[in-house]
């Protein structure tokens, strides 16, 4: 995964744009394939989102890394929003497993959505992964996913 910090040198992230993003759990271990751990995070992006002026269109949660299609509402300051995130998460997990460390990549993957590009589109290929993933045959039996559009 390239380095988040390098790539975005320059580049400022602006309100009300979306953003795609994948996070990664740390040495890509299947943390979130346990039903709690996937619930946990399903509940803090929905928390996070409402609390941190930010709308999630969409997320899905797979094994080892997170989807997220979200639209900035007021805080264009988009590292410190996943840095936060990570950070709750990463107590949050720890605390419910009663484990101690890291539960995130240092760096994430980000792209703009840019104007002209069609997000419903785009929220429907990340809602796709389990599929394209083998995980399932049909996303109504993935229960790790939701989507303001689907």
């Amino acid at each position: 995964m390239a380095n988040t910090h390098k790539r975005l040198k320059g580049r400022c992230p602006t309100i009300n744009a979306f953003y795609s993003i994948t996070l990664c759990c740390y040495s890509r271990k299947p943390l979130l394939a346990n039903y709690l751990n996937a619930q946990l995070i399903s509940k803090k992006l929905a928390l996070f989102s409402k609390n941190n002026s930010l709308s999630t269109i969409c997320y899905v949660i797979m094994p080892d890394h997170i989807h997220w299609l979200l639209q900035l509402n007021s805080n264009p300051d988009l590292s410190n929003l996943i840095r936060k995130f990570k950070n709750i998460t990463t107590y949050r997990l720890n605390k419910q497993n009663g484990t101690e460390g890291r539960v995130w990549q240092s760096n994430y993957y980000d792209h703009k959505v840019r104007d002209g590009e069609d997000i419903i589109n785009q929220a429907r290929y990340i809602v796709a992964n389990p599929l394209r993933a083998g995980l399932v045959d049909n996303i109504r039996k993935y229960p790790y996913w939701d989507c303001v559009y689907l």
